[in-house]
């Protein structure tokens, strides 16, 4: 290449990405090429944090559970519970163990401190209550949602009571087997009692969404806005597990597309009450449609960032982060002809990337991918670059000690 690499490389900082895009988002996607490495969760941290003081963000979302991180909202909000619960109680996918997730809730409750409510930034997770092998009951969403609508509407109007539905969900086990995400027939999705639940669950977001006139002059803003999250996460979940029971050769890429799904939506929402900032694995935010090689083939689908784009336009914008080295878990300096690997001579432990600029310096075709000798961590796709607004690079992934 034929152009200094340092010549289109910017600080990592607010000031420096904002001119990089061609509009002022509605939703700010930083995507991570893996997940759970402190150090890249302290460069979002960084970033997260000047676009809050600096450019009016209001709300940050994680690739984390969306019931679960009311908890962690509470706390950041209110001071509601401790450090601690919010932790604890408040994240998916065990991320409430990771220093950087619970330096980004300490620093995000400090911020509100002493300042009015219209001032603080939120904190939302954008993912279903969904785990890698398996998914959750319905049970919150759909209880909560019929609680709200009984104290609130007339009791003629609502097509069930709360028994009814408890009955039909039954035991949570049966929706949280493990076993259901390699075994269709082990799933309850397609039961008499889901069928039923599916229909009911429509009957009540129907509901809800007629009466919102009136609704949204009785509940607080925050009470509409979790109503409406109830709603869609029983649909949504409802949607995927009767996926879980399809026998069908589409059945993965059915649960991949229908994954994210929940997370554009919940996105969509958030960004109709302020400015949102989301962090996630690369794939769930790309524009280009996402692909994943699994036990029975190769499946694709549209992310949630590609979801996102198509109502949104301007109003979205995406960077991927590529990283050089991950020592500490076999992943060793790149090869030179990789983007990783041309991004590695660069002096600077982590910079912005103007992607425009590199994708010209690479030329046509962009090379080829790095290949990751480990299954958790996901080069680059030069070939995705052009879709980008912005390249997130960290030299050496090093863990913190």
């Amino acid at each position: 290449m034929a152009c200094d690499l340092k010549d289109f490389t910017r600080p990592l900082d607010a000031a420096a990405l904002l001119p990089l895009l061609p509009a002022r988002p509605r939703v700010l996607a930083l995507g991570e090429p893996t997940h759970g490495e402190d150090a890249l969760l302290a460069v979002r941290n960084h970033l997260f944090r000047q676009l809050v003081e600096q450019e009016g963000f209001r709300t940050i979302a994680l690739e984390s559970d969306c019931l679960r991180a009311l908890a962690v909202d509470a706390y950041v909000t209110t001071g509601e519970g401790t450090l601690d619960e919010a932790m604890e109680h408040g994240f998916g996918h065990g991320w409430g163990a990771h220093d950087g997730n619970r330096d980004l809730v300490r620093w995000m409750r400090a911020h509100n401190e002493g300042r009015p409510s219209g001032e603080h930034v939120r904190f939302a997770g954008c993912d279903g209550p969904l785990e890698i092998t398996a998914a959750g009951s319905p049970r919150r969403a759909l209880l909560e949602l019929h609680g709200l609508l009984a104290a609130q509407v007339d009791p003629g109007l609502l097509p069930c009571t709360a028994e009814t539905l408890d009955r039909l969900l039954g035991d949570d086990d049966r929706w949280t087997d493990p076993d259901a995400m390699l075994d269709p027939a082990r799933s309850v999705g397609r039961s008499a009692e889901a069928r039923e639940l599916r229909v009911l669950t429509d009957d009540l977001v129907a509901l809800l969404d007629a009466q919102a006139p009136h609704l949204t002059a009785a509940v607080p803003p925050d009470a509409w806005d979790h109503a409406r999250l109830y709603a869609r996460t029983a649909t949504g979940l409802l949607r995927y597990h009767h996926a879980m029971a399809d026998p069908s050769p589409a059945r993965m890429t059915r649960l991949c597309a229908l994954r994210d799904l929940m997370m554009a939506q919940n996105l969509l929402a958030l960004a109709e009450r302020a400015p949102v900032l989301v962090a996630a694995h690369n794939s769930h935010l790309q524009r280009p449609k996402s692909s994943m090689t699994m036990w029975q083939g190769r499946v694709e689908w549209w992310s949630a960032g590609a979801l996102v784009d198509a109502r949104l336009g301007a109003g979205y914008a995406v960077l991927a982060t590529a990283v050089g080295t991950l020592r500490h878990r076999g992943v060793d300096t790149p090869p030179p002809e990789s983007v990783e690997g041309l991004l590695y001579g660069l002096a600077e432990d982590s910079g912005l990337v103007d992607v425009e600029r590199l994708t010209a310096a690479l030329g046509d075709p962009p090379p080829a991918p790095r290949v990751s000798p480990w299954f958790g961590y996901a080069p680059l796709d030069p070939a995705h670059l052009a879709a980008l607004d912005g390249l997130v690079y960290v030299k050496d992934v090093v863990p913190r000690t």
